[in-house]
């Protein structure tokens, strides 16, 4: 699935807190001369009255009102959706016969809470949104080895709340993320064979690798503070280990997540460069045979870094360590049907959304052409 879709710069944030602080205390300053000096009764009207400084002080402070809002509701969509190192998939490098294909519809539905260290002045932030995907899997052959393609396309749609600088305020958003793409090949143990072959082939060891691409085809604008899309390449090579021992399968990922430039993230008036560090991400499954396509799986990932720059200027708080575990359980339905119920919880969130996931999927495969 596609996730990692909108990203949060906290280095964006701390300019223009900065200056929405400047405003209040320049408001809050002005408060207190003009309480004092009704409290002292009126006076002899002099030339510069007030009303000027006043209605500028107003001014900002809607503006603060406004910023606050969009602040939280860019926080939150960018967090709730920081979500590419998060993924748990049982089973990532299990080979399958050569053409086989599978449309699958998945539905993710998540709820819970938002840890921003500390880095912004949001408090109480919560948000539940759904992620509905399609995908399409199709195997073949790479010089002998088993290999497949994987395209998926998300939509999101969800409700977020918060309280910025003690004001509360809500959203609702929908729209398209970005696209993912994802090709893996076996490089040991998991030579490419038609379905008669593998009727009789019993998986021992594998190990494969993959490329997983996130396309900048969503929702984007340079000049809004709150987007769907990144408007940058991401990149996730992985190593993948998969052990059967009799009914028990154990599985291992490790990779990185490598970011391309954002040429034009909000920084205000004018969109300014971003750039992100490599995020690692170290992921095991430990899964139960019950029978042909049904199965059990206890899941649990650990991810860290992502440090954001702006226009060259670090910020080191945005930094992110986290892990989540969870289960997941495939039941087949019949010889083309099959649904996966999955369910996951951060464990530990230094920054960013700290969710509970339920996803439902089905799945229609078939070998050759569909049937």
């Amino acid at each position: 699935m596609a996730r990692a879709l909108v990203f949060y710069d906290s280095g964006v944030a701390d300019a223009l807190i900065l200056s929405s602080f400047r405003s209040i205390t320049s408001l809050s300053c002005f408060s207190g001369v003009f309480s004092t000096r009704m409290a002292r009764g009126p006076k002899t009207r002099r030339t510069g009255s007030p009303r000027t400084p006043c209605r500028v002080y107003a001014r900002a402070y809607q503006f603060v009102s406004r910023l606050g809002r969009a602040l939280l509701l860019s926080a939150l969509l960018a967090a709730a959706l920081r979500l590419p190192a998060q993924d748990l998939a049982p089973r990532a490098y299990v080979i399958s016969p050569i053409h086989t294909n599978a449309v699958t519809l998945t539905w993710g539905y998540y709820n819970g809470g938002l840890n921003f260290g500390g880095t912004i002045p949001i408090t109480g932030a919560t948000g539940s949104y759904s992620v509905p995907v399609i995908s399409l899997y199709h195997t073949l052959s790479f010089f002998g080895r088993s290999a497949n393609l994987t395209a998926s396309l998300p939509y999101a749609v969800g409700t977020f709340e918060g309280a910025v600088l003690g004001t509360q305020t809500s959203a609702y958003r929908s729209g398209l993320l970005d696209a993912s793409f994802r090709f893996s090949v076996n490089l040991l143990g998991g030579p490419a064979m038609p379905v008669q072959e593998f009727a009789r082939w019993k998986q021992k060891t594998l190990l494969g690798v993959s490329l997983r691409v996130i396309a900048p085809t969503g929702q984007y604008s340079g000049t809004k503070l709150i987007n769907w899309g990144i408007n940058r390449w991401a990149f996730k090579p992985e190593l993948g280990y998969s052990r059967r021992l009799g009914n028990w399968l154990l599985d291992g990922y490790g990779g990185v997540w490598l970011y391309t430039e954002n040429s034009a993230a909000f920084a205000g008036p004018v969109p300014q460069p971003q750039t992100q560090e490599p995020i690692g991400s170290l992921e095991g499954h430990l899964s139960h045979d019950f029978g042909q396509r049904t199965w059990v799986s206890f899941d649990g990932n650990f991810w860290w870094g992502g440090i954001t720059s702006l226009s060259g200027v670090t910020n080191l708080a945005s930094k992110q360590v986290g892990s989540r575990l969870g289960g997941t359980t495939s039941l087949r339905l019949s010889r083309h049907h099959s649904v996966k119920i999955s369910y996951s919880n951060g464990t530990y969130v230094r920054f960013g959304g700290n969710y509970q996931n339920v996803s439902v999927a089905w799945q229609y495969s078939w070998f050759g052409r569909p049937n």
